[in-house]
């Protein structure tokens, strides 16, 4: 029998939500986050099966996690997503079940994975430009991303949320070009500080969160604060003046690691508890060990325990030595 209590860490926070990166491949190369001739690929046994991405999601699930989302890379470019997403929902317990995505081919697949038992979906935007698009991105494909998020809102995911990094001197000069788009397409856009991962990451970049919220209410008026819905999470959320809703996420100016209630599983079985923690636990071997799942249940207890207390970003503004790469933890 499983140990059944909720996971809880030495900081007494509730780890009740698992993000999953089922693939570090991904069909763009933002500069942020994949050079432009990407990266070695994974081999095929060194990334996790989805039976095994499942046994871990259902002992997870056994221990109290009550939210998984899937990420990438970019997860729909992995064959069989959406039987995986299936079978997913249909665990015992799981409350929510999530993805992030670039969009590229979700509108061709968004009936196929709200059938499966997605309800919700983020997808990556940085700009509503196309020719800014493929800067960033270094490939054409604004108008397909756009087509999938207006199609996952008709297909009925609720809510879609469109995820802005915000870069000066890249896309800064777009907040309230994406406050109207919000507004327009009844999705709600998050601005995400931009945080020390991978290269190209560069302090002077960095929007401050309070700065975007100042832009938008100097611009539009009063932005009135509402509450961040039954999935809980670390975006502040508001509904601007006229209708609809931004939210801003602020690792750095404003964290929120006295709240993180989240563990990270990379492609190829590395849990981490943090994002920016040089501590990784592989569970790829604990899987292909013959371990039972009394034992995946103790490893997976024992990282919970061990979970940093914040990550350490204000001490060491430059980042950690260890960037992660997003495209292999999942953003």
């Amino acid at each position: 029998m499983i140990d059944a209590r909720p996971l809880t860490d030495r900081h007494q926070r509730r780890i009740n939500y698992l993000r999953v990166s089922v693939t570090d491949r991904c069909n763009l190369r933002c500069r942020y986050c994949m050079p432009e001739e990407g990266v070695p690929s994974l081999g095929h046994g060194a990334i996790l099966s989805y039976e095994e991405f499942l046994r871990v999601g259902r002992v997870a699930v056994a221990l109290g996690i009550e939210k998984i989302r899937v990420t990438g890379g970019e997860p729909l470019v992995r064959k069989g997503i959406e039987d995986f997403l299936g079978r997913l929902a249909r665990l015992g317990g799981l409350r929510d079940l999530a993805l992030t995505t670039n969009g590229l081919l979700l509108a061709e697949r968004v009936q196929a994975l709200r059938d499966a038992g997605l309800r919700r979906v983020n997808v990556s935007l940085d700009t509503l430009r196309p020719d800014r698009f493929e800067r960033i991105t270094r490939r054409p494909g604004l108008d397909r991303v756009l087509a999938g998020i207006r199609a996952a809102r008709d297909a009925g995911l609720r809510p879609v949320k469109v995820n802005v990094v915000a870069m000066r001197g890249v896309n800064h000069d777009e907040i309230l070009d994406f406050a109207a788009f919000a507004r327009e397409e009844g999705v709600q856009v998050r601005f995400i500080e931009f945080m020390p991962a991978g290269a190209a990451w560069e302090e002077a970049r960095v929007v401050p969160a309070r700065e975007i919220l100042e832009t938008l209410a100097a611009a539009l008026g009063p932005l009135r604060t509402l509450p961040n819905g039954p999935a809980g999470g670390p975006s502040r959320v508001f509904e601007l003046p006229g209708g609809g809703t931004v939210g801003v996420i602020s690792p750095l100016s404003d964290h929120f690691c006295g709240t993180c209630n989240r563990l990270r599983l990379t492609a190829d079985g590395r849990l981490r508890t943090c994002l920016f923690s040089r501590n990784e636990i592989d569970l790829r071997a604990v899987l292909r060990s013959g371990a039972d799942d009394r034992e995946l249940a103790r490893v997976l207890r024992e990282a919970v325990s061990a979970k940093p207390a914040g990550h350490g970003l204000s001490a060491a503004p430059d980042g950690p030595r260890d960037r992660p790469s997003m495209h292999r933890v999942g953003g």
